[in-house]
């Protein structure tokens, strides 16, 4: 895969109070300490791409001046004391909802929010309360995934105390819906969700014995357990990307192997190879060259970051995995920009945001990545 160029700068402006809180100290700006997980390169309805990560005491966000880039504005601080996990997801209406789990006064409870707007604050974090009925049991809760339908119906999916999953949905007319346990065992780290683009919800999660599936048959309905997989799952790496007309691709790294691994409902498992990768898998179905490809990035147990692009739904035809040169502290992001390129986010070893684009040349070539 070819390296190009590419410039970019930081947005000018002056310096919010948030954004000096987030500062370590004289003349250093933020870092990212930590991962959000989900979709954390989002692009707005007016067609700017923003980054989000987490710091000490909250969340970090950098926002794209102009649709396209490459300029960028931030990072804005937003607080968000105790919350220790975070997962982004995004409707339809371009609503941005992070969902976390917060340890508060010897308590846990998972808690949302949302950015209605592209660069806007994010708003209040709110609580979502638990799914277990005692502190003991409220404790064992572990970190939630969520999904938005069609309708903008935000699903939240959580590990229960007893290693089931537990989904706690709006309801039609913007209230939570009590909590629901969809069952399950033995669940582990790293479930993910997405919405079809008929709005179904398709969630799948990782096991001690076999990963697990759940999925809705029509919109904002009924959320039904479907039959395992009988494969070995590494925590916290699966993606899960609709690549036909509602229709949706499981990939995940084998936990035994390091290699990556992709699934079709009804269909088998297909081995992708590529270096022993640990972390999310980072998903986008896009067109190259004429052709509707599926790019996959991954970061390696080294910190390096590996990318191939295939014909969707044509992973039997040949996988190649290619080196970007570039190294991570956690799992990439893979989004379009508004030009229709290909940008893979990333934050690198010493906590700053990292951006490459897709270069004017044919197949996927990346530009080299800017520091934000």
């Amino acid at each position: 895969m070819g390296v190009g160029t590419e410039r970019a700068g930081r947005g000018r402006g002056r310096a919010s109070a948030s954004r000096r809180e987030a500062g370590r100290a004289a003349g250093e700006g933020p870092r990212s300490d930590g991962a959000v997980d989900g979709r954390w390169l989002a692009g707005g309805r007016d067609g700017r791409l923003s980054a989000y990560a987490r710091t000490d005491g909250g969340l970090l966000r950098w926002t794209e001046t102009r649709p396209g880039g490459p300029h960028w504005t931030g990072p804005d601080f937003f607080a968000a004391p105790g919350v220790t996990d975070v997962s982004a997801a995004q409707g339809a209406d371009g609503y941005v909802h992070l969902v976390g789990r917060r340890e508060r006064g010897g308590s846990v409870e998972i808690v949302h929010a949302v950015q209605y707007q592209t660069g806007r604050p994010v708003g209040e974090w709110r609580s979502m309360g638990n799914p277990g009925r005692t502190p003991e049991r409220a404790a064992l809760v572990g970190a939630p995934v969520a999904a938005v339908s069609a309708s903008g119906r935000v699903h939240v999916f959580v590990r229960n105390a007893g290693g089931g999953v537990c989904l706690r949905r709006e309801a039609a007319d913007g209230r939570w819906e009590p909590w629901r346990d969809l069952r399950g065992g033995g669940v582990r780290a790293g479930a993910a969700a997405t919405a079809t683009g008929t709005g179904r919800i398709e969630v799948f999660v990782p096991g001690e014995r076999a990963a697990m599936h759940w999925s809705q048959s029509e919109p904002d309905g009924g959320t039904e357990r479907r039959p395992n997989l009988d494969v070995a799952v590494a925590e916290g790496s699966p993606a899960v990307l609709e690549t036909a007309r509602d229709r949706v691709t499981f990939y995940w790294t084998d936990a035994a192997t390091g290699g990556v691994v992709a699934h079709r409902p009804g269909s088998g498992v297909i081995p992708l190879g590529g270096a022993q990768a640990t972390g999310r898998i980072a998903a986008l179905r896009t067109a190259l060259d004429g052709y509707d490809r599926t790019v996959l990035a991954v970061r390696d147990r080294t910190g390096g970051i590996a990318l191939t692009a295939f014909g969707t739904e044509n992973e039997g035809a040949g996988v190649w995995w290619s080196p970007t040169g570039e190294r991570c502290a956690h799992g990439p992001a893979l989004a379009r920009d508004a030009r229709g390129r290909v940008v893979l986010a990333f934050v690198d070893e010493a906590g700053t945001l990292r951006v490459a684009r897709q270069a004017d040349e044919a197949g996927l070539a990346m530009g080299r990545s800017v520091p934000v």
